[in-house]
């Protein structure tokens, strides 16, 4: 007896888990899976530019800066995990493949070679914004669909904007009173 097979729910990005294999519960719309896509692929984007960043900054402060460079890659790392992990328990199909995190991050290319420690300042606090940037755009929609993942959207806000004030940090002079 032939037995028919389950359509997959595709789109040029991710794919969606066959229902029929599915585990019961909650799962993702197309637009909800696009704007965790959307997060996953910048978050996994500053981690590779702040390694780029980690391995050749030079100048003053050098080391002070390379550490925290370490600790974004880190964070970036851990909060790309915890993003992809959140699709994956709403059935949807996380791809952190280069082609695709290379055609879809909104972050503009680090340049390749040393960097002065002012100049990787600006850069990486950049991209974090940027970053950010992506996590308030698809907030909202977010946050209407699935509060649960605006909940992961709020703690990764708040510490890439707080890597973002203590990197960006050494620009800054004290304001006279």
């Amino acid at each position: 007896m032939a037995t028919a097979t389950p359509d997959i729910q595709t789109t040029p990005q991710v794919a969606r888990t066959k229902r029929e294999h599915g585990e019961k519960g909650f799962m993702a719309s197309a637009k909800l899976r696009d704007s965790l896509q959307a997060v996953l692929t910048d978050l996994i984007e500053l981690a590779s530019q702040g390694k780029q960043a980690h391995w050749n900054v030079v100048g003053p402060n050098f080391r002070d800066l390379h550490l925290q460079l370490d600790e974004l890659v880190d964070a970036a790392r851990e909060f790309s995990d915890a993003v992809a992990e959140r699709m994956r328990a709403l059935h949807a199909t996380a791809d952190g493949r280069s082609g695709v995190i290379s055609g879809t991050s909104t972050l503009e290319q680090f340049p390749a070679g040393e960097r002065r420690t002012t100049e990787v300042v600006d850069l990486i606090t950049d991209r974090i914004d940027s970053t950010v940037g992506t996590l308030r755009r698809v907030h909202d929609d977010v946050d209407d669909e699935d509060p649960t993942s605006a909940d992961l959207l709020h703690a990764i806000i708040d510490r890439l904007e707080q890597l973002s004030w203590m990197i960006s940090a050494e620009h800054r002079e004290p304001r006279s009173s």
